[in-house]
């Protein structure tokens, strides 16, 4: 046993520290970030948010409500494989040159979900660009061993790939076929792994040493979880965060094609983590008798069209890049000063 004792940030543990700047107004700001990918050479210019990959979440509605504005969706990978050839083949890319949205084809690392992505695949062809490989834990031997099978046989395609917390998986995955590596354990709303198992990492903290880890390798990264606000996809961003995904603050929207309830007369939308009782009982038959639950469900207000939310929150991150004098997203990080705050101590005497 161990214990390290450098201290490690969250979201709500900072502030970013504004400075002078020569923007007059948020409109000026662009959000949008080009990347070539390091293993795919695929090149990618658009806004760096992606939907996660929930089923409540992660829709084709979604995608195609998102692709407007250049925002990006990871597929649930609940998705028959009719579904997602049809969907694939019958989606516009953008032309050269243009901002765009991507769409992750999402999977696990069973056999079973090798050949299902195979047979969609061929169906798709080229028309499958990006594929996040998502387990919880992406510290295992078998996940690394995926990581590396899928990268040989699909040298082209851009590959997503986590979830880790630390600088040294970030790299190894990066080694063994990402060319993203997504980062966080536990810091998503409906997700209990801390809860249940003890284990996590300060979110802002695993994206700092995460982000550093990976540039040294020409790789990039995805701030998976955490992010309840606009200002905490600015921290994010800010801490070098090369995507974010979100969650819940894209959920309980008409895209996100969810269970609809009454509850005291009032419409509630379903949200929960996919590790959750209500996933498993959905997709495989209840909670295995060797494991646990991690994650929850809850009730969400129905928050109508997404597309109300998606300009709150870029509107907030163009507003904290005029703070700084962002006049682009890729100068956030660089002009970003974080500033610790006195949660902690205000949290024990009570203080707002």
């Amino acid at each position: 046993m161990r214990i390290e004792e450098e201290l490690k940030l969250d979201f709500n543990d900072v502030l970013i520290r504004p400075k002078r700047s020569t923007l007059t107004s948020r409109s000026e700001v662009d959000l949008s970030r080009e990347y070539v990918f390091y293993h795919s050479g695929l090149h990618y210019q658009g806004i760096p948010i992606i939907a996660a990959n929930m089923d409540t979440v992660g829709t084709m509605e979604m995608a195609k409500a998102l692709a407007r504005h250049g925002v990006s969706v990871a597929l649930h990978k609940h998705y028959k494989e009719p579904e997602l050839a049809a969907f694939f083949k019958a989606r516009a890319r953008p032309k050269a040159g243009e901002a765009g949205s991507a769409v992750f084809y999402s999977m696990g690392i069973t056999e079973a979900d090798y050949r299902k992505f195979r047979r969609v695949k061929e169906a798709a062809g080229d028309l499958i660009e990006y594929v996040c490989v998502d387990v919880a834990n992406g510290y295992t031997k078998s996940f690394v061993g995926f990581l590396q099978k899928l990268r040989k046989n699909y040298p082209k395609i851009t590959i997503m790939a986590g979830n880790v917390v630390t600088g040294e998986m970030t790299e190894e995955l990066i080694l063994d076929g990402a060319d993203i590596v997504k980062v966080g354990i536990g810091p998503g709303s409906v997700c209990t792994t801390r809860k249940m198992t003890g284990v996590g990492y300060p979110q802002l903290s695993a994206i700092i040493e995460c982000a550093d880890a990976a540039h040294g390798l020409g790789g990039l990264i995805c701030a998976d979880g955490g992010c309840t606000s606009a200002g905490d996809l600015a921290k994010a961003f800010g801490g070098g965060a090369d995507f974010v995904m979100l969650g819940g603050m894209l959920a309980g929207h008409d895209e996100c094609m969810g269970d609809v309830v009454d509850s005291d007369g009032e419409r509630k939308a379903r949200f929960y983590g996919m590790s959750s009782r209500t996933a498993m009982d959905k997709y495989s038959g209840g909670v295995s008798a060797y494991r646990a639950s991690e994650g929850k469900e809850v009730l969400l207000d129905c928050r109508g069209p997404v597309e109300g939310t998606l300009r709150e929150i870029l509107g907030g991150v163009r507003s904290a890049c005029t703070y700084v004098g962002a006049r682009r997203l890729k100068e956030l990080s660089k002009r970003t000063t974080f500033i610790r705050v006195a949660r902690q101590l205000n949290e024990v005497f009570g203080q707002s």
